[in-house]
Parts: structure tokens; C-alpha cells; sequence
């Protein structure tokens, strides 16, 4: 699969539609009402825009204008054949998805703008951050009692808990998420991986004896529960032994005794991350979205749709 285009990038090219959607926090017909005819204008054009990214990007994917400048629907081609089901119900997964394009684009303003990565700085200024929030970054953190020892807590989390925000918005220019699809075997993209200037990997994906197709590069790597629980086999994916190790679910004594004993000298951090819903955490969707909090442009390789469907 050649590279797919983030479509986000394009749909939201009108800039003034996503400041009039963040400061107004425009995400229902009633708001609507309150708006000037430029800013109407503004979101119909981003309606639009979105659509003819869809139609370019989208792999046959077609979006459809809901009521008002915000529902949109997203269609499968009719002649798609479903195969995923609900894990929960058993129900196969339908052909048209419909969300909330004004939210998405506010959502889209805050990982831009803020930094992804779990500080200490964060926790603090929470109304109760240690008590409320701090024990849910902890494995079996509900066995503390809210934090009741906040310095038992901060010990568990210290080697993860940067004071500040380690990275900034933009700080990198173009980057690459890449993803663990058997396609990159079929292509030879490894010098064009490595020209860019961040690369971000996922889980264990090994690099070594895949280097035309992959590249060498690797700038950060996230990681599920079970990846971080093997850390000191992920630090040998990396010969350079620089890649920052980014955490998406929560620290354990495992882990710290690993950073410590092995002693693991990566930086490694807990992403903090926004908030999409229980059926968006995968790491390939987080890691998506950590690029997106760190660079100026972001491409995706090794992304393919479900073998269930048809292109």
C-alpha cells in the first residue's frame, strides 16, 4: 500500500473553520444559530472539503452531509462484505458510520496543541489529581487507596513522570507512523521510512532483516500492556538504543524493576492522550495520535484495511 495521506490534514485545511469550531465549541444545530454568515461559510466549506478527501483517500469510502454542517455519515461501497463483529453483541459491523465533524475537529485542535505525554506538571494541576486519576496509571493501582500514600504512588511512577512535557507541538517536521501490516513486505519503502525526521513504530515490529522495507530509523515506539511488560526485548528492536518508549496503558513493578536492574536507559513515558471512546485505543490509533501532538505533517505506512472488505 503506497503511503496514506492522514486525510484529517486535508479536510481541515479551512483553518477558520477550526478556530470558529474551538473557541465557539460548535457541535449541534442550536450553536449553529449563533454564527455569522462567514463563519456558516466556513464550516460548509469544511463540510465540503471533507467529502473530497474521502472521495480521494478513502479507498472507495464515501461521505455523506447530515443535517446542519455537522453529521456526516460515512459509507462503505454497497458492494462491501462485512466480517468484523462486536466482540460484546455479536453483531456484524455495519456499513455506515455517522459522528460529528465539529467535535472531531475539536478534538483534532486539542492533540495539535497538547502535549501527549503524562507529567507530573499534569497531575498536579488536576483538582485532585493524585487521589482522582494518578492510581489508574498504576497496575493494580485500585489497591491504593486513591493515592491515600501519595509517595508510594510517586515512587511507582517516578521513572515514567516527567516534571514537564518532554516534547512540543511541531517540534518535528515530517514524520511517519508506521504500522504492522504484512503489505509493507510487498513494497520497498525503507530509504524514503528514513528520510523523514520522526519516525514512530509500534510494539515489538522488528526492523533488523527488514530494512528495505521498513527502514532503520526509529525515533519512538509506543507499546500495549504486553509490549511493555517484555521492555527489555523491545530495547533490543533499536541498535541505537535511543528510541523514547512511549506507554499507552499503565506502569507496573515489572517494568520499573526492568528500567532499573537491566537497567534500560531509553526514555520511557505513559501517554496521556485524548479521549476518543472505548473503541478507539487501539496503538495504532494512539500512535497516530502522539504523531499528530509532535510534528507539523504526518504519513502512515503499513495501514490496510480489513481483509474482510473489499477495496
Amino acid at each position: 500500500m503506497r503511503i496514506l495521506r492522514l486525510g484529517f490534514v486535508l479536510a481541515f485545511s479551512s483553518g477558520f473553520a477550526a478556530i470558529v469550531i474551538y473557541i465557539t465549541g460548535v457541535s449541534n444545530l442550536n450553536a449553529l444559530s449563533v454564527l455569522s454568515e462567514d463563519e456558516l461559510e466556513a464550516l460548509q466549506a469544511l463540510q465540503t472539503d471533507f467529502g473530497k478527501c474521502v472521495r480521494a483517500n478513502g479507498l472507495g469510502l464515501e461521505a455523506v452531509s447530515g443535517e446542519g454542517y455537522c453529521q456526516v455519515s460515512i459509507n462503505f461501497p454497497k458492494d462491501t462484505i462485512p466480517k468484523w463483529k462486536d466482540p460484546k453483541t455479536g453483531e456484524v459491523e455495519g456499513l455506515s458510520y455517522s459522528f460529528n465533524l465539529c467535535e472531531a475537529v475539536a478534538t483534532w485542535e486539542q492533540v495539535r496543541n497538547s502535549t501527549t505525554i503524562l507529567t507530573k506538571e499534569f497531575i498536579d494541576a488536576l483538582p485532585n489529581g493524585w487521589t482522582d486519576y494518578a492510581w489508574k496509571r498504576i497496575n493494580k493501582g485500585v489497591h491504593l487507596n486513591n493515592c491515600e500514600n501519595r509517595t508510594l504512588c510517586m515512587e511507582k511512577l517516578s521513572l515514567v513522570l516527567p516534571e514537564t512535557p518532554p516534547y512540543i507541538p511541531r517540534q518535528f517536521g515530517r514524520c511517519a507512523v508506521i504500522g504492522n501490516s504484512g503489505d509493507l513486505l510487498n513494497t520497498r519503502f525503507g530509504k524514503e521510512i528514513d528520510a523523514y525526521d520522526a519516525v514512530v513504530r509500534e510494539n515489538g515490529a522488528p526492523v533488523q532483516n527488514y530494512t528495505d522495507y521498513v527502514g532503520t530509523k526509529s525515533t519512538f515506539r509506543l507499546l500495549n500492556r504486553g509490549s511493555a511488560k517484555a521492555l527489555d526485548k523491545v530495547v533490543e528492536l533499536d541498535e541505537s538504543r535511543k528510541e523514547a518508549l512511549i506507554i499507552k496503558t499503565t506502569v507496573h513493578d515489572i517494568m520499573n524493576q526492568m528500567i532499573r536492574e537491566v537497567p534500560i536507559h531509553n526514555p520511557v513515558y505513559l501517554m496521556l492522550g485524548a479521549s476518543f471512546g472505548s473503541a478507539a485505543k487501539g496503538t495504532g490509533l494512539k500512535a497516530l495520535e502522539f504523531a499528530l501532538s509532535i510534528c507539523d505533517s504526518v504519513d502512515m505506512y503499513g495501514f490496510t484495511v480489513d481483509p474482510g472488505y473489499k477495496e
